[in-house]
């Protein structure tokens, strides 16, 4: 079997809410769903989800090439691109080619992902995430209700900017998720939006009334420093990763002690979630997939012995994508198609060439001027997404 090619592909999610952060909210319901599909000589195809467009800089390094020899097209997708560096949209175009590889691997064997990597056990533990911040009370609790109608226990609430609001919803996400657990399981991201000792503050008075299971990012995702300073100063767990595009950015966190929760990207691939997890695990330390549409990783988080649990940010699937994957007693249960079992309605998306998405000026993808230069909340801020 060789690959031949690939197609790009664009469809849409409809949230049918704004979805946003500490940093900013998207101004439509609608984003954008990028799919990448390699082509074999055999006929088979290969889906990969996420970000493409650096592709014409390492295409190369696969094509005519066997695509089940996935670790090694990975290594050599990463040479191609090591003087000029990998981070950033070509670590994520690596990791779309990754999925595909590995989805074509496992159809190859007739077989799904989860069993192709050694998994025992289909399901997959995860939690609640809506991308809240935009939500008003009474919406925020509609929607959670939604998940703890499919058995979740565990939830993370977007915030960061106005503690009174967060202690209020926090409180709010517990008495839903009560229903199913006594102790539901609450975490709180900040998206580093925070300084070390605004951190340290901010949750420190949270805790007085709420028992955050942990903090994500609650400063920058390189500073070691501040991420141990925060570790300390706070009885929640502090989580971190997902935006790390490359196994030695780990490196620093792990050697300064200052990650409870080891978090990686679904739009990195499968790949480097296996190698981050291997490591974590060689540190006694657990691992959680941010999520993403979806949820790619589940079928390697199924197969890790360090997982903890998986980010579930929708109950459905983009148009014109069919995912084997259901939502119940508070996770994923993996289907039995071949691959990721992800199937795509060419005839309802659209072709599209490969191309990284546009700079946005403001909303969750843009650091704010002064994000972590905060000495009170941003009325302003809370007004809008209130509204």
């Amino acid at each position: 079997m060789k690959i031949t090619g690939y197609r790009s592909l664009t469809t849409r999610y409809d949230w049918e809410r704004l979805v946003g952060d500490a940093n900013g909210v998207l101004p439509e319901p609608r984003t954008d769903v990028h799919l990448l599909i390699l082509t074999t000589d055999e006929g088979l195809d290969g889906v990969g989800v996420g970000p493409h467009g650096d592709i014409g800089r390492v295409f190369d390094a696969v094509e005519g090439e066997d695509p089940r020899a996935v670790t090694a097209l990975y290594d050599r997708m990463l040479n191609r691109a090591f003087k000029s560096g990998h981070a950033g949209s070509v670590f994520g175009t690596i990791g779309a080619i990754d999925m595909a590889l590995w989805d074509l691997k496992a159809k190859a064997a007739g077989e799904p992902l989860w069993r192709i990597l050694g998994a025992l056990d289909r399901f997959v533990p995860g939690y609640a995430s809506g991308l809240d911040i935009a939500l008003d009370d009474d919406a925020l609790v509609r929607l959670y209700e939604g998940f703890a109608d499919r058995g979740f226990s565990a939830a993370k609430l977007k915030g960061g900017r106005d503690l009174a609001r967060d202690r209020r919803r926090l409180e709010a996400l517990r008495d839903v998720l009560g229903r199913n657990s006594a102790s539901p399981a609450l975490m709180l991201d900040a998206n580093e939006s925070w300084h070390r000792s605004q951190a340290v503050r901010y949750v420190t008075a949270l805790e007085r009334t709420v028992d955050l299971t942990w903090v994500e990012e609650p400063v920058r995702r390189w500073d070691a420093a501040g991420l141990a300073s925060v570790r300390n100063g706070i009885r929640a767990a502090v989580a971190t990763g997902e935006n790390l595009t490359g196994l030695e950015q780990y490196r620093p966190l792990l050697d300064a002690d200052a990650v409870d929760i080891v978090q990686v990207g679904n739009v990195w691939g499968i790949t480097h979630f296996l190698r981050v997890s291997a490591v974590a695990h060689s540190r006694d330390l657990p691992v959680s997939p941010v999520g993403h549409h979806g949820n790619t990783l589940a079928h390697a988080a199924a197969a890790v012995p360090n997982h903890l649990t998986f980010e579930v940010q929708h109950l459905t699937a983009p148009i014109g994508v069919h995912i084997d994957q259901q939502f119940v007693d508070g996770g994923i249960v993996l289907g039995d198609e071949p691959g990721l079992g992800i199937r795509v309605d060419e005839q309802r998306v659209d072709a599209a060439p490969a191309v990284n998405p546009s700079v946005a000026v403001d909303g969750p993808h843009v650091r704010p001027s002064r994000a972590g230069l905060r000495l009170v909340p941003d009325a302003h801020f809370e007004t809008s997404v209130d509204a």
